[in-house]
């Protein structure tokens, strides 16, 4: 039987050429050479450092603009938490990957509202779908697709 798989996956390796990128930029921009700018990243998120919070937007303007550049959807960064102090400004980031149950549970709604014959479950953090007609899981993730999310999907594991 025909499946699929909707997954929210973040490539890291091009996260990290991301963050590569935006700190040789920064350490050539003018602006911001005394400003001891950097970016970091580990495994869930992305931290930037700077003397101060406009520093800061600074450099998180570079760093989005390489991370789109890079092919990494906005939308996996969640909402940064800033914090400054007396000569220094932090921005952290976490990175979200996978679809969390409420997100998963409203793409099973969609699916069941469609009136397509096929089902779907949620299993860890992605959502499968199976159906008899390949042509039914092509509509279903035309309809994915065209809805918005809080994160990127993407389909893989396609079987016939």
């Amino acid at each position: 039987m025909p499946s699929f798989d909707a997954v929210s996956e973040i490539n890291h390796h091009e996260v990290t050429n991301a963050v590569d990128q935006a700190n040789r930029e920064v350490s050539n921009r003018f602006d911001l050479k005394d400003s001891n700018a950097k970016v970091t990243h580990d495994k869930e998120c992305i931290t930037i450092n700077a003397n101060e919070s406009f520093h800061v937007d600074q450099v998180e303007k570079v760093l989005q603009t390489r991370l789109v550049a890079r092919g990494i959807d906005l939308a996996v960064l969640s909402d940064g938490d800033a914090t400054s102090s007396l000569g220094s400004a932090q921005k952290v980031y976490k990175l979200t990957e996978g679809i969390d149950t409420p997100t998963g549970k409203k793409i099973n709604k969609m699916i069941k509202d469609a009136k397509i014959k096929a089902q779907s479950s949620i299993m860890d953090s992605k959502v499968r779908v199976t159906a008899k007609k390949i042509d039914d899981l092509r509509t279903i993730m035309d309809m994915l697709k065209e809805e918005s999310f809080d994160m990127p999907l993407q389909f893989n594991n396609f079987r016939d």
